[in-house]
């Protein structure tokens, strides 16, 4: 079981959620401070206020005052009109991933929405229900709208999700979990679609696939090494000190682990005349190191957006105030990812060298 509080979800917990099931309940604290900031809201309202998206329209209508009697169904209307995806459906497992994320940061407090939205979302989860998104359909730099609009209209019993295996309608699905659809209140489907969770949540479970293609990758390379007869000399210590890089460092000592004790190397120790291997071998700790150093600052920008809060406004109960600030966009993210991919076509191109040394 993991408890969401809004700020210690780790990769690796949504990776269980994503792939195996693991259950989810909302942590007291958390719910608390939902509820803090929903009675925020309504004070607000109560005074009359102008809030972005509570009591005004959207984008280029944010000067618009929205009449109470259309609030509820602006928000309703705000789910349809962005529910725009296109493409094939994102598996089950990415659908989860962001589901949690989306959970985990209206946990946070800071997005003035009831606490029942976020009960959906986990009944979802628990249950296996799972929101048709197409993978199409968002920029980030706005938030990922449309992906999250597919999972909102679940919520509020439209559109389709996959349950047992077979594509269903929502409202028939949620008649069966002996669920309620959504009727969303004031800031709610903002609340739900304004983030960056179907990048991060796509991010996570790449990053997590090419953590373990970079081991992987340690374990090949010192079998080619061993294959071609060539020397662990240059994973030394020593050589790696001379140039202390962290990711190098683990890499070589990775390496160095592999390599003990090989039989094949103390094959040919002796009456070796090669002066040095080719790059592919000789430099494994350079290549695979500099990848590590960039997954470790890949792992520490999706591990601190899993736990923000990305909506737009922000409700702070403590300095009473409400926020419009630009934390939906995807921008740090994004770089993020690109430069993963970087480090991935590296660990891909010096192990397509040591392939075609072996041919």
């Amino acid at each position: 079981m993991i408890k969401i509080t809004g700020a210690d979800l780790s990769l690796e917990a949504c990776a269980r959620v994503a792939s195996k099931g693991e259950q989810v309940a909302l942590d007291e604290s958390a719910r608390n401070k939902m509820g803090e900031s929903r009675d925020f809201i309504l004070e607000l309202l109560k005074k009359g206020e102008r809030v972005y998206g509570v009591t005004t329209g959207f984008g280029r209508l944010a000067e618009v005052l929205v009449p109470e009697a259309d609030r509820e169904d602006l928000q309703h209307n705000l789910i349809r009109s962005h529910s725009s995806g296109v493409g094939h459906s994102m598996t089950a497992k990415e659908v989860r991933t962001i589901m949690l994320l989306r959970v985990n940061s209206l946990a946070r407090g800071h997005s003035g929405c009831r606490d029942v939205v976020v009960d959906l979302l986990i009944e979802f989860l628990n249950q296996g229900v799972h929101p048709v998104v197409p993978q199409y359909g968002s920029v980030g730099a706005s938030g990922d709208l449309a992906p999250l609009a597919h999972i909102g209209l679940a919520l509020i019993g439209e559109g389709e999700v996959e349950y047992k295996e077979e594509i269903r309608p929502s409202l028939a699905v949620l008649e069966e979990i002996q669920s309620a659809p959504l009727r969303l209140k004031e800031k709610e489907g903002l609340a739900l679609i304004n983030g960056t969770q179907a990048t991060t949540g796509l991010g996570i479970l790449t990053f997590l696939g090419a953590q373990r293609a970079l081991d992987t990758a340690e374990v090949a390379g010192a079998m080619s090494l061993e294959a071609l007869k060539g020397t662990p000399d240059p994973f030394m210590k020593e050589v790696q000190l001379a140039r202390p890089h962290e990711g190098q460092i683990e890499s070589a000592e990775k390496l160095r682990q592999l390599l003990r004790d090989s039989e094949i190397r103390e094959s040919h120790r002796e009456n070796d005349k090669r002066v040095q291997d080719p790059y592919c071998l000789r430099c494994m700790p350079q290549v695979h190191g500099a990848a590590r150093s960039v997954m470790k600052y890949v792992r520490e920008v999706l591990q601190i957006e899993a736990n923000s809060t990305t909506d737009n406004p922000l409700v702070f109960t403590e300095a009473q105030s409400v926020v419009s600030a630009g934390n939906f966009h995807a921008q740090i993210v994004s770089q993020a990812l690109d430069f993963l991919c970087v480090a991935l076509t590296d660990l891909a191109a010096i192990s397509e060298r040591r392939i075609e040394r072996m041919l």
